[in-house]
């Protein structure tokens, strides 16, 4: 067939060659929903992360941080053009974005992460659609010690004090019943410590019941329960709270600290609305009431969820990160009695990293949670 047979679309529904940038204020209307993560956020967070400890000749490291933050996002001032071959082309917006996080206690390096968040539209090969009012979204992220992620979901409006998951009325949370860090047997059901909109029977006591000593705080860290401070220099103590959150309780379930930081606003008479961001590299996702829940438990489809996660070889038998699942929440902050308003976008993170328990022989391969939390705020530069 030649060319010129090939229906085409008309030339002007047809994205350019060349792609020249429009004014600012288009740039920021083609980004839709993702348009005020454009700017410098910083503030401060918490990160749990339980790691592999062969040298240590332990099961597990469990590193506990104090986190500083400073997160940047630059529109990209031109669309992105995705070529078709069995529909039309389409245009993707973004902005790229950079992440750095340091330990609060020590200065140390924690994370660095480059990426590009973006907005899609409707497709038809494949059929993708975003619920209504919503947008279909996707974030790519680069991470030095080996991986890449794409986690898919939707982005949407809300109004109110944001929650951990969607209110009966409103949307405005998180899609994820938990950011609960207690590990499970590859293959289990993440522990829900709050199942009520699932109808499944009250939880049983939260972590550190599984058996890990180095999640129960009261056990001091050390060569035989290595955890946060030990091996740091010097080995300044875990707080007893953080922010009147007790410092178990940020263990067990570290999306407390955002929880509290909104309950104390809405106290002092501030009111919300903005934009929740739910995205994950997989769909569905299963929760359970029990740390060891076998399958099927109650699973969370993600609208528009899906992607996934390359590792380097050393990972995969090491610590290979099989899942990630976030929730970002850019909210306008008002008081009555005070003049205008201010930007806060706070986001919790799930990743899964799977390894074994330390032999010999290898005991059963584990999930152990990453959790990543933080309340930043938009400032000047």
């Amino acid at each position: 067939m030649s060319a010129t047979n090939v229906e085409q679309a008309p030339p002007e529904n047809r994205i350019p060659t060349v792609r020249r940038s429009p004014p600012a204020n288009q740039v920021l209307a083609d980004l839709g929903l993702l348009s005020d993560l454009a700017g410098t956020w910083m503030g401060t967070g918490f990160n749990l992360v339980a790691r592999p400890d062969k040298q240590g000749n332990a099961i597990l490291y469990l590193e506990l941080n104090q986190t500083e933050e400073h997160l940047k996002f630059d529109p990209i001032i031109s669309s992105i053009p995705n070529r078709g071959f069995v529909q039309d082309d389409i245009e993707l917006f973004g902005l790229t974005y950079l992440q750095k996080i340091s330990d609060a206690v020590t200065g140390g390096a924690l994370h660095i992460e480059p990426g590009i968040w973006i907005t899609q539209p409707s497709t038809t090969q494949p059929p993708v659609t975003a619920p209504p009012g919503q947008q279909i979204i996707a974030r790519m992220g680069s991470i030095p010690h080996g991986n890449a992620i794409l986690a898919e979901g939707v982005a949407a409006r809300f109004t109110g004090p944001p929650t951990l998951k969607a209110g009966a009325v409103e949307y405005r949370g998180s899609i994820f019943p938990s950011f609960n860090s207690t590990p499970f047997p590859v293959g289990g059901a993440i522990f829900a410590a709050d199942t009520s909109e699932f109808n499944l029977p009250p939880p049983p006591p939260p972590a550190p019941a599984h058996g890990f000593t180095q999640y129960t705080i009261a056990n001091a860290a050390s060569a035989l329960n290595p955890r946060t401070p030990f091996g740091n220099t010097p080995a300044v103590p875990l707080p007893p709270n953080i922010d009147g959150v007790a410092i178990q309780d940020v263990v067990n379930d570290p999306i407390k600290l955002l929880q509290q930081i909104i309950n104390k606003q809405v106290a002092e008479g501030f009111t919300f609305e903005g934009t929740v961001l739910n995205i994950a590299s997989q769909t569905p996702i299963q929760f359970g009431t029990t740390a060891n829940a076998p399958l099927p438990a109650a699973p969370v489809a993600v609208a528009d969820g899906g992607g996934g996660i390359e590792n380097i070889p050393f990972l995969t038998p090491n610590a290979n990160s099989a899942l990630v699942y976030a929730t970002f929440w850019i909210e306008k902050v008002s008081h009555a009695n005070i003049n205008g308003s201010f930007l806060q976008l706070q986001y919790a993170q799930m990743v899964l990293l799977n390894f074994p328990i330390l032999g010999p022989p290898p005991g059963p391969n584990f999930s152990w949670p990453h959790v990543s939390v933080a309340t930043l705020q938009k400032v000047f530069g």
